[in-house]
């Protein structure tokens, strides 16, 4: 039987993106996106969970990354979960979870949501075009 390993994530970074370049110049981009949910507590207060991964993007979804992701933006990221062990300064052990992103999708209140899919494509100006082609919804035009 197959495995699969994919997780979909939408959070908030948490620091600004660090751009580097492997020996070849192959671009790699390094942030961290935290996700949190609310729970009960066994009193029944509202408690917020935070999560955080490290995520890292490849190719040119890195660069654009890079250029436009910066902390506190939310974002849409698909990709693979694994999980780090490290020894932290103490010595004490602790774990980590990476995410190597396939998809990302910039999202923001702005409305200035820009997508990065698989192909690379750079869509900001397509976007731009779409919106400018499209006719104009009004209230009437909505059957409800």
């Amino acid at each position: 039987m197959a495995s699969f390993n994919k997780i979909i994530l939408v959070g908030y970074l948490g620091r600004d993106p660090e751009l580097r370049y492997t020996p070849d110049g192959t671009p790699v981009c390094d942030f961290s996106v935290a996700t949190t949910e609310r729970r009960k507590d066994k009193a029944g207060e509202l408690q917020d969970i935070t999560t955080w991964f490290r995520i890292t993007v490849w190719r040119r979804q890195a660069e654009l990354a890079g250029q436009y992701l910066a902390k506190g933006r939310q974002v849409y990221i698909e990709g693979r979960l694994t999980q780090r062990e490290y020894q932290d300064r103490d010595g004490n052990t602790r774990y980590s979870l990476d995410v190597t992103a396939t998809d990302l999708h910039f999202m923001g209140s702005r409305g200035d949501e820009v997508s990065l899919p698989r192909d690379e494509q750079p869509v900001r100006g397509r976007q731009q075009e779409a919106a400018a082609a499209a006719p104009a919804v009004t209230d009437d035009d909505i059957p409800f």
